[in-house]
């Protein structure tokens, strides 16, 4: 999985652009940079906490190793440089490298239809190429919410690549036409895995053992294939719960591709050396993996193929972040100033994102340009008051509210500064615009750093009346997740049930209903006017279908 979204990455600018502040001043000698590590990792620095490692090289070289926190609570055993994580999104560069080698190899091309090689996706799937999944712009749906909605979310159950291509056979239409957008999508990954373990007649880790981690001097490298396997030296990790106490929380998936990567900092920042140096691959390859995906109508994307190629403070950086169970990753290169940072943690609270970039502006401060304070603008009580309301993405359901409590500005859940009267920004890269017509507001853009805009519309808040809402009450069916939903109505209020789980709905837009966690579930209706069914929109997940049982 991912470790950040748009929100996240907001909270991460808004505390680097904090931290650029405090750090201002001469380079620091190397025992100042190892005394301001310390207070960076002082949360983690702990006996009676998971934490982290932290990794950094420069030309090259290893010049700060360093380890804080535990990494297996009930033995008190401590993290060092030489422990290894589950590196969650971080392992997907490894999964296209292995591709590109292919290609390389001319055992296959980027551009070959992806049911080539994988004749389990279904016919909706024929205009998918490599390249497509590579640069999440399929329209494949996602396995994770899929599997969620299905009742066997992670966490919970124990998934294998066989389940994943059955899942993705079933798939009964794409979130969009191949290369119209792009979603980032672990489905994709996946797939590339086992496209990599039938092209080179290998299994995923021979290839990738024999091709890339030994190659690379990776020795403490190797994929989760079985998450019962005995791996030496792996930390455990954790969930703080609601009592406050860590808890267990390791993977017990066998699917891998889109993660799945058991590694060390050490390891990850020979990775980052041979990028720089493309001594295994070579220019062609490195070159391939830092192309940045192009929609159909020519907007290119800032993520490559496992990569996000974009800056920080000014300077170029080639990242990417991981979340997996309990643990948290970042990798961050800055090829201009052939600098690495590698931070693995234990602990799901960590922000690796965040604590890298604190270290990275250690080494960066002559080349960076910290951010300069939003200029705020002052903003009438009622002009804000005009703003606030339910807005809704005509193309997936999604929505966004926009609030305004105390003179401050939320949309959806990011408290947002006035530029002005039309245009608000977050704290870290996404900028807010309303669009006005006769004086009231005609749509929401929402504008992101590196990604396409995102058009929202004014809606009304739905007011459903107990007739409204009896009639959606039934039993719904979907062919696709093979599973049966029930609607009732308990205490005037829509329910959602499956198995022993239960959603309360929550009146959006017409016909709509917010599922929380972002989810929206919207009912459709025959010619008629009578229910027939409702479709799920789950951020990584458009459009799935139940039909309503007779």
């Amino acid at each position: 999985m991912p470790y950040t979204g748009r929100f996240w990455r907001a909270v991460v600018a808004a505390a680097v652009a904090a931290a650029a502040l405090a750090l201002a001043g001469p380079s620091p000698s190397a025992q100042s940079i190892d005394n301001r590590v310390n207070t960076i990792f002082a949360a983690w620095n702990r006996k009676d906490t998971p934490g982290c490692a932290l990794g950094v090289a420069q030309t090259g070289e290893p010049v700060l190793l360093r380890s804080f926190g535990m990494a297996d609570l009930e033995d008190d055993r401590p993290i060092a440089p030489e422990t290894i994580f589950e590196a969650g999104s971080v392992s997907k560069q490894f999964t296209a490298a292995a591709i590109n080698l292919l290609a390389l190899d001319g055992k296959l091309s980027l551009d070959d239809p992806a049911r080539k090689y994988l004749p389990e996706l279904p016919a909706i799937a024929s205009g998918i190429r490599l390249r497509h999944l590579l640069t999440h712009t399929s329209g494949l749906r996602s396995q994770w919410p899929l599997l969620t909605l299905a009742g066997r979310p992670p966490g919970e159950a124990v998934h294998s690549i066989p389940e994943i291509l059955d899942l993705v056979s079933r798939q009964q239409r794409l979130n969009f036409e191949p290369g119209d957008d792009f979603l980032y999508n672990n489905t994709a990954f996946t797939l590339l895995s086992v496209v990599v373990a039938r092209v080179s007649g290998q299994s995923f880790q021979q290839f990738c053992d024999a091709r890339l981690f030994k190659p690379i001097g990776m020795n403490s490298t190797r994929w989760r294939e079985d998450h019962t396997a005995i791996v030496r030296n792996r930390a455990t990790a954790y969930t703080r719960g609601s009592d406050a106490q860590f808890h267990s929380d390791m993977s017990f998936t066998d699917v891998v591709g889109n993660g799945g990567l058991l590694t060390t900092v050490k390891d990850l920042l020979a990775w980052n050396e041979n990028l720089d140096t493309a001594r295994v691959g070579g220019r062609t390859f490195v070159e391939s993996l830092h192309t940045r995906g192009r929609l159909n109508d020519g907007f290119v994307n800032e993520y490559a193929q496992g990569l996000y190629v974009r800056t920080f403070q000014g300077v170029k950086e080639v990242s990417h972040g991981g979340s997996t169970a309990g643990y948290r990753s970042f990798l961050a290169r800055y090829p201009d100033q052939r600098l690495s940072v590698a931070v693995l943690c234990n602990v799901a609270s960590a922000n690796p994102e965040r604590l890298g970039h604190e270290v990275a502006q250690l080494y960066l401060r002559d080349a960076l340009k910290a951010p300069g304070p939003l200029p705020a603008a002052t903003v009438a009580a009622e002009v804000l008051r005009a703003r606030t309301g339910l807005y809704r993405d005509p193309t997936t359901d999604a929505v966004l509210k926009v609030t305004v409590d105390q003179g401050k500005v939320r949309i959806g859940s990011t408290e947002v500064v006035p530029l002005s009267e039309q245009r608000f920004r977050s704290a870290g890269t996404i900028t807010y615009e309303f669009v006005m017509e006769n004086g009231a507001v005609k749509r929401l853009s929402e504008l992101a750093d590196g990604t396409r805009p995102r058009e929202y519309l004014p809606v009304p808040v739905a007011t459903p009346s107990a007739s409204d809402l009896a009639g959606y009450a039934g039993r719904y069916f979907s062919a696709e997740l093979e599973v049966f939903y029930t609607v009732t109505v308990e205490k005037d209020a829509l329910v959602v049930k499956r198995q022993w789980e239960r959603w309360n709905l929550q009146p959006a837009f017409a016909d709509a209903f917010e599922m929380g966690g972002g989810r929206v579930l919207r009912f459709t209706r025959r010619a008629d006017g009578a229910v027939d069914g409702f479709e799920i929109f789950a951020g990584r997940v458009r459009h799935v279908r139940f039909e309503k049982q007779v």
